[in-house]
């Protein structure tokens, strides 16, 4: 059976039939919400004129598109059904962020104009695999290149705030570095003393999480789904001299509680990470990365490095190079990349050029790399699912451009949010600016109606548009 779907996988890649799309971001990026909208959006396009920057559907290509039985039976189903219940509920709520991995496979059905297609038929199918996963997990690819000894040098400079804009997380970290010096890693290994100064550690991990930044490593241990209380779990860094080669310079017992704890970050590496990383990554050929701007703007300063450099660690963390054929056939790699700033419909519209500025700022370093590999980028800002419809306010005698919303907490508002910088701001920029970006519940849409969106048709021609010719 396996290697019927191997076949039949291998012939649709020949056709240039079969898509898998990575959905990335960090945690609270909107990765459900995205999956949500780009399927319910696709699902209605044969009934609904939604999108009218996506070619295949201006064209009146897109014949239509209906969800199928995926192909992977290990992976859990998007559960789209549930996502759309959460969001015609009364009130209406937002999509239960990602927990796990989970995976979606649409049938979209086009007419072909052009090469090979429209000569054998009248009609094509494009098979579309989403996949979602947890922002946390995105944050263990790095480790793949690094040793123990690399690891926690790395996190004990941000620990201590010897890195720009960590100042916040070295004050956060001082209650777990007091117990870690009490910790003799040379003498033999206590197992109950390493499982408690590792949830010392994760306890740490979960405080810079809900202060809003965005580098917590290892990702699993805020998320560690089915492996919650697993001693590949309990691990955590130690400050340790090293030579020129990063080897330690003190003689290393196999009893020591310090080999425990490098031979559990390589077990988690090998089993966790790689494992993960074999099975979902490697595979992907189109990503989208999707990036909340606008709350480390209301966090501060160091959250908004934290999130910086969160995004510069992951995206080396993908492969990237020109799908030719054969490639495709035998070595797929992500070929285009989008980068969306998320929540456009939290700021006014005229905001939404310095959130694309602001976002290519963010990623200029990520954005360096990808470029080198010589493949296709652009930089947006979208609202997966509208959840404000713009306006006017008065300022005294002044109209400002202003938005309109319900609150998470019930309450109808209308305010101008405040400016988006077009350019990485600096520490003093929090001193005299204010941002009011509030957490707005959903619109109340009507059951037959696409979901209300900005710019999910200009996503879907960038990362679909040429498949659908």
């Amino acid at each position: 059976m396996k290697i019927k779907q191997e076949v039949n996988d291998f012939v649709k890649r020949s056709l240039d039939r079969h898509l898998r799309l990575a959905v990335t971001g960090l945690s609270r990026a909107g990765k459900t919400a995205f999956i949500t909208s780009l399927v319910n959006q696709l699902l209605n396009s044969s009934t609904q004129d939604n999108l009218p920057l996506f070619e295949s559907s201006r064209n009146k290509q897109l014949l239509g598109a209906k969800r199928i039985p995926q192909t992977n039976l290990m992976v859990p189903r998007f559960d789209y059904d549930l996502a759309i219940e959460q969001l015609n509920a009364t009130p209406p709520q937002w999509p239960e962020p990602t927990r796990d991995v989970s995976e979606i496979r649409l049938a979209i059905r086009f007419t072909p104009k052009k090469g090979a297609r429209r000569l054998l038929k009248s009609t094509a199918t494009l098979y579309l695999d989403i996949v979602d996963y947890p922002g946390e997990w995105l944050l263990d690819l790095p480790l793949l290149d690094m040793s123990f000894e690399e690891w926690s040098q790395s996190q004990m400079q941000l620990l201590k705030g010897e890195k720009a804009g960590s100042e916040l997380r070295s004050t956060l970290a001082k209650q777990w570095l007091v117990k870690l010096n009490h910790f003799d890693m040379f003498a033999p290994a206590n197992e109950n003393r390493v499982a408690e100064l590792a949830k010392a550690y994760t306890d740490y991990l979960h405080a810079c999480k809900d202060a809003g930044l965005h580098w917590v490593q290892p990702g699993r241990f805020v998320l560690p789904g089915e492996l919650i209380g697993a001693p590949v779990l309990q691990f955590f860094p130690v400050e340790i001299e090293t030579d020129d080669n990063g080897k330690p310079v003190t003689e290393i017992k196999r009893s020591s509680g310090y080999a425990m704890l490098r031979s559990r970050f390589n077990e988690y590496k090998k089993k966790i990470v790689k494992a993960f990383y074999q099975e979902h990554f490697s595979t992907f050929d189109r990503q989208i990365v999707l990036v909340d701007c606008l709350q480390p703007l209301n966090s501060g300063y160091d959250s908004f490095m934290d999130m910086s450099g969160a995004i510069s660690q992951l995206m080396q963390s993908f492969k990237y190079g020109r799908n030719s054929i054969l490639k495709r056939l035998f070595s797929a790699k992500i070929d285009k990349v989008l980068f969306a700033a998320t929540k456009a419909d939290h700021v006014t519209p005229d905001q939404h050029v310095n959130m694309v500025s602001l976002l290519q700022q963010l990623v200029h370093e990520a954005w360096q790399h990808v470029s080198y590999e010589g493949i296709d980028m652009e930089c947006i800002s979208l609202a997966s699912i509208q959840a404000t419809m713009p306006g006017y306010a008065q300022a005294g005698e002044t109209t400002l451009q202003a938005i309109k919303g319900t609150t998470l907490a019930e309450e109808t508002i209308t305010l101008f949010p405040g400016e988006v910088p077009p350019k990485l701001p600096q520490r003093e920029y929090w001193q005299g600016n204010g941002f009011e970006f509030y957490q707005f519940r959903p619109l109340v849409i009507p059951h037959d109606q696409a979901l209300p969106h900005i710019r999910m048709d200009k996503a879907l021609q960038f990362l679909l548009g040429d498949k659908l010719r």
